[in-house]
């Protein structure tokens, strides 16, 4: 087989190439305005972010991991309570930095209704975030507290709730 050429080919961004990222679903979410709230999941756990849109390049106000749990006394893993209480803690990170309405980025995730990412937003919201999303698709609050898996989510939450503990992490020092 030849090479395509002419001037009718047509080479896509090379992330587009990869499968990385969907241009079209970014260009709506960045019509919106409004900051993202990225929620990736990660084989050992949830990543969320919140992203602003920059001309120099995307701008990360705040994250939060579901390995910052630990400091809470919650172990995090890839569930829906860990998602929740992940989503949950940037919530009070992004209302502590003045955001206020945000517009949900799952990427190229498969999205499920009541899985992980809609506990992420679902934590956010009850956090004091506001965002577009319909009821239905959140998962239900036995989900959220981890009745179906045996799991207690109270005390985390409460501590999240009140900032008895502040998780930020230390710099690891590498010896070289």
């Amino acid at each position: 087989m030849t090479k395509a050429k002419g001037p009718l080919f047509d080479v896509h961004f090379r992330r587009r190439r990869q499968g990385r990222t969907n241009y079209v679903k970014r260009l709506a979410l960045l019509k919106s305005g409004l900051p993202r709230l990225v929620v990736r999941k990660l084989n050992k756990g949830v990543l969320v972010q919140l992203i602003q849109y920059s001309m120099t390049g995307d701008q990360t106000i705040c994250q939060a991991s579901s390995r910052d749990l630990e400091a809470f006394g919650f172990v995090g893993k890839r569930n829906v309570p860990s998602a929740y209480l992940t989503g949950f803690l940037l919530g009070k990170k992004a209302v502590a930095k003045g955001v206020t309405e945000v517009v949900a980025d799952f990427g190229l995730h498969t999205v499920s209704k009541g899985g992980i990412l809609f506990a992420t937003v679902k934590g956010a919201i009850d956090a004091g975030i506001k965002t577009k999303l319909g009821e239905e698709m959140l998962p239900s609050q036995q989900r959220i507290t981890g009745k179906h898996i045996n799991t207690d989510i109270s005390q985390a939450l409460e501590k999240i709730s009140t900032g008895a503990v502040n998780p930020v992490k230390t710099a690891k020092v590498k010896k070289v």
